[in-house]
C-alpha cells in the first residue's frame, strides 16, 4: 500500500477495490456520472460543503482534474474515491484524503454521501478507511477533519471515528451567503491503535 524508501518518496498507491465489511471504495469513472449526480445535485447535500450543486458537465470536469488521481505522490493532492456497497455495486457516496503537508505529515479527511442510504454507517466506515489509508498507507502523524457546526450528520461521524473535537472557530467564514461556525477534529497517529477496529455499535 506504502511506498517509501525516505521521506522525499513517501507516497500512497493504494490496491484497488479497498474493501470493508460491506463496502468497497475505488477511483471514480465515467460510468459512475448519473449515481454522482443523484446526490451531489441536490441543494441539501451541498448546504455546508464547499461546492453548489453540481451538473452533468461539472461532475465530468472534475473526474478530468481533481478526481483523476488514483494515487498521491506530494502534498497539496487529494484522494478521492467513489464508494459502493459490495453487496450490490451502487455507488452511494464518495469520500477524499487530503495531503496537506510533507513536512508536518498532516491530512485532512472529507465525505459526501447519498441521503437515500442515510443511517447505515456507510459515511463511518468509508471514512475509516481513509484514516486507515492516511495513517498505515502514507504515514501521516495527523489528519484532521472541518466542517460546518450546523452539519450535524457529518459532526457525528467524526465523533463515531474516534476523532477529537479541537476547535470551534465561530462565524470563521462567510459561506454562501451567511456566516460559518466550524468544527475542528484531530486524530494522531498514535491514537489511531486504539480506533483501528470499527465495531459496528460505533457506525
Amino acid at each position: 500500500m506504502i511506498d517509501v524508501s525516505s521521506e522525499q518518496q513517501r507516497e500512497l498507491h493504494p490496491t484497488y477495490p479497498i474493501r470493508t465489511e460491506r463496502l468497497r471504495l475505488r477511483p471514480l469513472t465515467p460510468d459512475d456520472v448519473n449515481a454522482l449526480l443523484a446526490y451531489r445535485s441536490l441543494p441539501d447535500v451541498c448546504r455546508y460543503v464547499p461546492f453548489a450543486p453540481m451538473d452533468r458537465q461539472q461532475v465530468l470536469d472534475r473526474m478530468a482534474t481533481i478526481w483523476a488521481n488514483t494515487g498521491l505522490t506530494d502534498e497539496g493532492q487529494a484522494l478521492t474515491l467513489g464508494v459502493e456497497l459490495a453487496a450490490s455495486g451502487a455507488l452511494i457516496g464518495d469520500v477524499i484524503l487530503f495531503w496537506h503537508s510533507r513536512e508536518h505529515l498532516g491530512g485532512e479527511i472529507g465525505y459526501v454521501f447519498n441521503p437515500d442510504h442515510a443511517g447505515h454507517g456507510y459515511a463511518t466506515e468509508a471514512a475509516h478507511a481513509m484514516l486507515r489509508l492516511g495513517f498505515e498507507g502514507l504515514g501521516l502523524h495527523r489528519i484532521i477533519a472541518r466542517l460546518d457546526e450546523r452539519n450535524g450528520a457529518s459532526a457525528n461521524v467524526a465523533r463515531r471515528l474516534g476523532m477529537r473535537q479541537e476547535a470551534r472557530l465561530v462565524h470563521n467564514e462567510f459561506f454562501k451567503g451567511e456566516w460559518s461556525t466550524e468544527l475542528d477534529f484531530a486524530m494522531l497517529a498514535e491514537e489511531w491503535p486504539s480506533h483501528r477496529e470499527l465495531p459496528a455499535g460505533r457506525r
